[in-house]
Protein backbone atom coordinates (compact mmCIF):
# COMPACT_ATOMS: atom_id res chain seq x y z
CA UNK A 1 0.00 0.00 0.00
CA UNK A 2 2.59 2.33 0.39
CA UNK A 3 4.24 1.84 -2.70
CA UNK A 4 0.65 2.66 -4.56
CA UNK A 5 0.20 5.68 -2.03
CA UNK A 6 3.62 6.81 -3.32
CA UNK A 7 3.60 6.42 -6.76
CA UNK A 8 -0.07 8.33 -6.84
CA UNK A 9 1.66 11.09 -4.75
CA UNK A 10 3.42 11.21 -7.82
CA UNK A 11 1.20 10.58 -10.63
CA UNK A 12 -0.10 13.39 -8.86
CA UNK A 13 3.33 15.89 -8.34
CA UNK A 14 3.66 15.46 -12.13
CA UNK A 15 0.63 17.42 -13.70
CA UNK A 16 1.83 19.77 -10.99
CA UNK A 17 5.47 20.34 -11.56
CA UNK A 18 5.02 19.97 -15.36
CA UNK A 19 1.93 23.32 -14.71
CA UNK A 20 4.67 25.03 -12.61
CA UNK A 21 7.37 24.89 -15.27
CA UNK A 22 4.85 25.98 -17.75
CA UNK A 23 4.30 28.90 -15.98
CA UNK A 24 7.57 29.68 -15.17
CA UNK A 25 9.01 29.37 -18.62
CA UNK A 26 5.89 31.93 -19.72
CA UNK A 27 6.53 34.30 -17.30
CA UNK A 28 10.11 34.20 -17.73
CA UNK A 29 9.70 35.35 -21.49
CA UNK A 30 6.93 37.45 -20.50
CA UNK A 31 9.47 39.65 -18.47
CA UNK A 32 11.59 39.62 -21.02
CA UNK A 33 9.37 40.75 -23.28
CA UNK A 34 8.63 43.23 -21.34
CA UNK A 35 11.42 44.26 -20.73
CA UNK A 36 12.40 44.76 -23.97
CA UNK A 37 9.43 47.11 -24.79
CA UNK A 38 10.36 49.45 -21.91
CA UNK A 39 13.67 49.61 -23.28
CA UNK A 40 12.28 50.22 -26.86
CA UNK A 41 9.75 52.91 -25.80
CA UNK A 42 12.65 54.58 -23.97
CA UNK A 43 14.91 55.00 -26.68
CA UNK A 44 12.10 56.12 -28.61
CA UNK A 45 11.35 58.79 -26.35
CA UNK A 46 15.56 59.25 -26.26
CA UNK A 47 15.84 59.90 -30.11
CA UNK A 48 12.75 61.94 -29.91
CA UNK A 49 14.63 64.82 -27.96
CA UNK A 50 17.81 64.02 -29.34
CA UNK A 51 17.03 64.08 -33.06
CA UNK A 52 16.56 67.42 -33.02
CA UNK A 53 19.72 68.06 -30.84
CA UNK A 54 21.95 66.10 -33.44
CA UNK A 55 20.42 68.21 -36.07
CA UNK A 56 21.04 71.56 -34.88
CA UNK A 57 24.73 70.29 -34.01
CA UNK A 58 25.03 69.36 -38.24
CA UNK A 59 23.35 72.68 -38.59
CA UNK A 60 26.31 74.75 -36.59
CA UNK A 61 29.16 72.48 -38.18
CA UNK A 62 27.83 73.54 -41.79
CA UNK A 63 27.52 76.88 -40.66
CA UNK A 64 31.22 77.00 -39.56
CA UNK A 65 31.98 75.36 -42.72
CA UNK A 66 30.11 78.13 -44.46
CA UNK A 67 31.82 80.86 -42.46
CA UNK A 68 35.33 79.16 -42.77
CA UNK A 69 35.24 78.68 -46.68
CA UNK A 70 38.08 81.29 -47.30
CA UNK A 71 36.23 83.51 -49.77
CA UNK A 72 33.90 84.35 -47.45
CA UNK A 73 36.04 84.71 -44.64
CA UNK A 74 38.03 87.26 -46.70
CA UNK A 75 34.91 89.07 -47.44
CA UNK A 76 33.86 89.16 -43.58
CA UNK A 77 37.42 89.61 -42.49
CA UNK A 78 39.19 92.79 -43.65
CA UNK A 79 43.04 93.94 -42.71
CA UNK A 80 43.37 95.92 -40.08
CA UNK A 81 46.90 96.72 -41.74
CA UNK A 82 48.84 96.40 -44.78
CA UNK A 83 51.05 93.88 -43.02
CA UNK A 84 50.62 90.54 -44.29
CA UNK A 85 51.39 88.40 -40.85
CA UNK A 86 49.31 90.52 -38.88
CA UNK A 87 46.80 89.81 -41.38
CA UNK A 88 47.48 86.06 -41.35
CA UNK A 89 47.05 85.87 -38.05
CA UNK A 90 43.65 87.56 -37.49
CA UNK A 91 42.29 84.91 -40.13
CA UNK A 92 43.57 81.95 -38.08
CA UNK A 93 42.31 83.50 -35.01
CA UNK A 94 39.13 84.07 -36.61
CA UNK A 95 39.25 80.15 -37.84
CA UNK A 96 39.62 78.86 -34.46
CA UNK A 97 37.59 81.07 -32.53
CA UNK A 98 34.64 79.49 -34.89
CA UNK A 99 35.79 76.32 -33.84
CA UNK A 100 36.25 77.00 -30.55
CA UNK A 101 32.53 78.39 -30.33
CA UNK A 102 31.63 74.90 -31.53
CA UNK A 103 33.29 72.38 -30.00
CA UNK A 104 30.82 71.07 -27.72
CA UNK A 105 29.04 69.89 -30.87
CA UNK A 106 31.27 66.84 -31.52
CA UNK A 107 29.01 65.44 -28.90
CA UNK A 108 26.15 64.86 -31.17
CA UNK A 109 28.10 64.12 -34.17
CA UNK A 110 29.72 60.62 -35.05
CA UNK A 111 33.51 60.82 -34.88
CA UNK A 112 34.20 60.19 -38.66
CA UNK A 113 32.03 63.69 -39.23
CA UNK A 114 34.22 65.91 -36.34
CA UNK A 115 37.26 64.43 -37.63
CA UNK A 116 36.43 65.33 -41.41
CA UNK A 117 35.35 68.85 -40.28
CA UNK A 118 38.76 69.35 -38.06
CA UNK A 119 40.70 68.12 -41.50
CA UNK A 120 38.99 70.92 -43.29
CA UNK A 121 39.65 73.87 -40.43
CA UNK A 122 43.30 72.76 -40.48
CA UNK A 123 43.68 72.41 -44.27
CA UNK A 124 42.22 75.94 -44.56
CA UNK A 125 44.44 76.86 -42.27
CA UNK A 126 47.09 75.37 -44.40
CA UNK A 127 46.01 77.20 -47.36
CA UNK A 128 46.33 80.75 -45.66
CA UNK A 129 49.73 79.85 -44.28
CA UNK A 130 50.81 78.52 -47.63
CA UNK A 131 49.73 81.49 -49.66
CA UNK A 132 51.86 83.79 -47.21
CA UNK A 133 54.58 82.29 -47.82
CA UNK A 134 54.54 82.85 -51.39
CA UNK A 135 57.47 85.57 -52.33
CA UNK A 136 54.52 87.45 -54.55
CA UNK A 137 52.61 88.38 -51.25
CA UNK A 138 53.73 90.95 -50.08
CA UNK A 139 50.88 93.09 -48.43
CA UNK A 140 47.72 92.34 -46.49
CA UNK A 141 45.99 93.08 -49.95
CA UNK A 142 47.78 90.72 -51.55
CA UNK A 143 47.44 87.91 -49.50
CA UNK A 144 43.65 88.06 -49.67
CA UNK A 145 44.16 88.33 -53.83
CA UNK A 146 46.64 85.29 -53.66
CA UNK A 147 44.02 83.05 -51.29
CA UNK A 148 41.10 84.24 -53.71
CA UNK A 149 42.91 82.88 -56.66
CA UNK A 150 43.52 80.10 -55.14
CA UNK A 151 40.42 79.24 -54.29
CA UNK A 152 39.22 79.62 -58.11
CA UNK A 153 41.51 77.11 -59.31
CA UNK A 154 40.45 74.67 -56.98
CA UNK A 155 37.81 73.61 -54.43
CA UNK A 156 37.49 74.98 -50.74
CA UNK A 157 38.52 72.03 -47.52
CA UNK A 158 35.12 72.80 -46.62
CA UNK A 159 33.23 72.07 -49.53
CA UNK A 160 34.42 68.20 -49.01
CA UNK A 161 33.34 68.40 -45.43
CA UNK A 162 29.99 69.85 -46.02
CA UNK A 163 29.47 67.04 -48.61
CA UNK A 164 29.87 64.65 -45.97
CA UNK A 165 27.65 66.26 -42.94
CA UNK A 166 25.14 66.73 -45.85
CA UNK A 167 25.52 62.84 -46.68
CA UNK A 168 25.62 61.99 -42.87
CA UNK A 169 22.16 64.03 -42.38
CA UNK A 170 20.43 62.51 -45.27
CA UNK A 171 21.58 58.83 -43.55
CA UNK A 172 19.70 59.65 -40.38
CA UNK A 173 16.20 59.71 -42.24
Amino acid sequence: MDAQRILDLFLFAIPSLITGCIAYYFFKEHTKNEDGRRRFLLKKDLQVTAMPLRLQAYERMALFLERITPSKLLIRTTPLTSNKEDYEALLIHTIEQEFEHNLSQQIYISDKCWSIITTAKNATIQLIRKANLLEKTDTANKLREVILTEMMERHSPSDAALSFIKEEVSDLW
